[in-house]
């Protein structure tokens, strides 16, 4: 290879690029007809108006570059090796030669500015590379044939929009994100792309705060999926075509929040949509109880329908323009409650029908308006009830939106004392499971509306109260009265337990809750035979803490007796609560309690020597990682006891003030700390160690059984080959 010297005579790539890919595959688009001569650039990207306007660049007229001057390596008198080329019109290519070829990294500069910098092949832009553009804007990512092509990342530099996902032959296609303002992130779509529209499943966020997530076609919303307005207040689920709600959806129109509770007021509409009206046969829930049921044309009643009045009473005829005809009013002035209809609004509204089937039928209708009527009595403590446990284990939220999970309706019930009336939550789960799965009931992550809520409750009265009342006329308004009197509403909110007790440790513990769930989930997994349902017992629990070698002097058998029966109506009965059935609640609360009495007394340096005996080497990156979190935990602790008092927190009712705030602090941080520790350094590390030595044990039986079936057919065959001589000799 020889090292030349400025070649100012004018040399063709053509000839060249043509002899070394004559036999190659290199296709080419109708816009690029010069790729497979010489270096190209990705084709426009055509998009919708409301999408980005990427760069426009045509490179039609580079059929053949004539290479004006060059320097750099060569051999046998063709460039090979580093060099840089100057062609006419301008352009620059500074890279890697082979055979007289552009070929490998390199960098090619357009006269107009245009710039690709990455992998060339034969003289093919191919590879990973990157192109700006005299604007700033740029692409970084595959590339196929001088097009975009795989995986990469377009930025304008005009408007800061952004693109990262899947391309084909220069076009969004697949996978997908486009942020609309790149510096806000407020703006954006997530999802499936197809030839450069949204088109598939996908999500997107307008700069209004509204969100679509659901299916698209051609840049529109097409198919099933859901938009929330924000501001107006507004969500709709259900069908759209071209844009608009089309079909059978879902619309609600949230109109204010209830004194004392985070539940919102709302209208309801529930049916057809024609073109974005409420147009054919729907249902529309008022706010205040209402109900309308009937024919729509333009969002209006027009038809026959039934009108339900917040009372009770009922008006059945024809509707036009929204307004009930004078001919069907006329004689029916004074309307009558329909047998089964509700007295409370749709979203207090109880189904009980499971309870219902054990009253004779004559008496049905009469025991649900009695219950209801109680229900209607006790509605603001029911949802100041309903609003307190489902911001349990949150962060504030400025309007205390939440919805209640199954977790928290566990923590309520515990709270009311309702295991006291020889009822186990688990069972409490199978009476109120209605069209659940088995997986949904025992999940703490189930969303409860406040309707199931109220239901699960009286469901409960029903179930722990129906021997002791005197009186079966009114059995269930009876016992759902007993049970807001003696339990809900002189303990709740009185919250027990160690998860909740505190609003920032119940933070704390709530990161942990998912891996948690993964570990109750798989354990009840190998204690449970292949058809029995999934739960754990307290004996169980007791011998996965044996099974984990979690047991010590601070955390004894005793002791954890002690914690798991803290909360039975009769704690020194340890016995007799071995075999009950226990939930996802009261395994982790028991986590939580066996954390504070085994960390209460061992350093951070002792606890990691400890939990780290009989458990596999960890990579040093794991060891690193550990090792900091120690420190950071005593540096925490250092900061805790160092922190000195000002002048005035030592003046008078100041000093008691806040010394009382600097203790529930630390008390908070150390808890933090002892939570972070036993999970990290001791439960989930004897976990996945049990596993894995599980696994192997299973494994090493698979591989015994295997091999003795092996021996069993060679001993067979043997027996076999020895009867047939024996046979052929007789």
């Amino acid at each position: 290879m020889k090292k030349g010297k400025e070649n100012k005579n004018k040399t063709t790539l053509k000839n060249n690029t043509e002899k070394a890919c004559r036999n190659s595959d290199l296709p080419h688009t109708a816009e690029e007809t010069h790729i497979r001569k010489v270096v190209s650039c990705p084709p426009v990207l055509t998009v919708n108006s409301a999408d980005v306007d990427l760069q426009d660049n045509d490179f039609s007229h580079l059929f053949n570059l004539t290479v004006q001057r060059y320097e750099g390596e060569t051999c046998e008198g063709q460039f090979h090796g580093e060099g840089v080329a100057c062609f006419e019109g301008g352009h620059v290519y500074k890279g890697i030669f082979s055979k007289g070829l552009m070929d490998g990294p390199g960098v090619f500069t357009q006269a107009g500015g245009l710039k690709y910098e990455g992998e060339f092949v034969c003289n093919m832009l191919v590879g990973r590379g990157t192109f700006t553009w005299p604007d700033a804007s740029s692409y970084e990512g595959e590339v196929l044939n001088a097009v975009r092509h795989g995986t990469g990342t377009y930025r304008c530099a005009n408007n800061g929009v952004s693109y990262t996902g899947q391309w084909d032959q220069g076009k969004r296609h697949g996978k997908g994100v486009v942020y609309y303002n790149q510096d806000k992130k407020t703006s954006w779509y997530k999802g499936d792309w197809v030839k450069n529209n949204r088109e598939g499943w996908g999500t997107r966020c307008y700069p209004s705060g509204n969100t679509y997530s659901g299916e698209w076609k051609n840049n529109l919303r097409h198919g099933e999926g859901s938009m929330s307005w924000l501001k107006l207040g507004q969500q709709y689920v259900g069908m759209w075509q071209n844009g608009v709600q089309h079909g059978k959806g879902t619309h609600v129109w949230i109109l204010r929040r209830a004194d004392g509770s985070q539940y919102s007021q709302r209208n309801q509409y529930t049916g057809d949509f024609l073109q974005g009206q409420r147009h054919g046969q729907g249902t529309f829930y008022y706010a205040g109880g209402a109900i309308y049921e009937g024919e729509w044309r333009n969002n209006k009643k027009h038809g026959k329908g039934k009108f339900t009045f917040e009372d009770g009473h009922v008006f059945e005829g024809e509707f036009v323009h929204d307004e009930m005809t004078t001919n069907n009013l006329k004689g029916n002035k004074a309307p009558t409650s329909r047998p089964g209809s509700s007295i409370l609004g749709p979203d207090m509204a109880l189904n009980i029908e499971c309870l219902l089937e054990k009253i004779p039928e004559r008496n049905r209708d009469t025991e649900r308006k009695e219950v209801e009527c109680v229900v209607l009595r006790k509605a603001r403590e029911l949802r100041s009830v309903y609003s307190f446990y489902s911001r349990l284990g949150h962060a504030p939220s400025p309007d205390n939106s939440f919805l209640m999970s199954r977790l928290q309706l566990w923590r309520l019930l515990k709270d009311c004392n309702v295991h006291h009336h020889s009822i186990t939550l688990t069972q409490i789960d199978h009476f109120i499971k209605g069209d659940e799965t088995s997986a949904e009931i025992h999940s703490p992550f189930t969303p409860l509306l406040l309707r199931r809520t109220l239901s699960c409750l009286v469901v409960v009265a029903y179930h722990i109260y129906h021997k002791d009342v005197v009186s079966q006329n009114h059995l269930l308004a009876d016992c759902f009265s007993k049970l807001m009197t003696d339990n809900i509403i002189p303990n709740a909110s009185n919250v027990k337990g160690f998860m909740f007790r505190h609003p920032d440790c119940a933070e704390v513990a709530v990161s942990y809750l998912e891996k948690c769930w993964e570990v109750y989930q798989d354990y009840c997994r190998v204690i449970a035979a292949p058809r029995e349902e999934r739960t754990m017992t307290c004996r169980h629990l007791l011998w996965m803490f044996k099974d984990l070698h979690l047991l010590d002097s601070n955390l004894s058998t005793a002791r954890l007796l002690q914690i798991i029966t803290a909360e039975s109506q009769d704690p020194s009965n340890t016995s007799s609560c071995l075999d009950l059935e226990i939930t996802f609640l009261e395994f982790f609360e028991v986590l939580l309690g066996s954390a504070e009495v085994k960390c209460q007394q061992v350093s951070p340096s002792s606890a990691e020597t400890k939990a780290r005996s009989d458990l596999p080497e960890k990579s040093d990156k794991a060891e690193t990682s550990n090792a900091q979190d120690m420190e950071s935990q005593q540096q925490v602790r250092a900061k805790v006891r160092e922190r000195p008092q000002s002048a005035g927190q030592r003046d008078g009712g100041k000093v008691v003030q806040t010394r009382g705030v600097r203790a529930q602090v630390h008390e908070v941080e150390i808890w933090n700390q002892t939570i972070h520790q036993f999970f990290n350094h001791f439960f989930f590390p004897a976990f996945e160690h049990y596993q894995l030595v599980s696994r192997n044990m299973k494994e090493e039986k698979l591989r015994q059984g295997s091999q003795r079936h092996i021996a069993e057919a060679q001993a067979r065959q043997r027996a076999r080959e020895i009867q047939e001589s024996e046979q052929q000799q007789q």
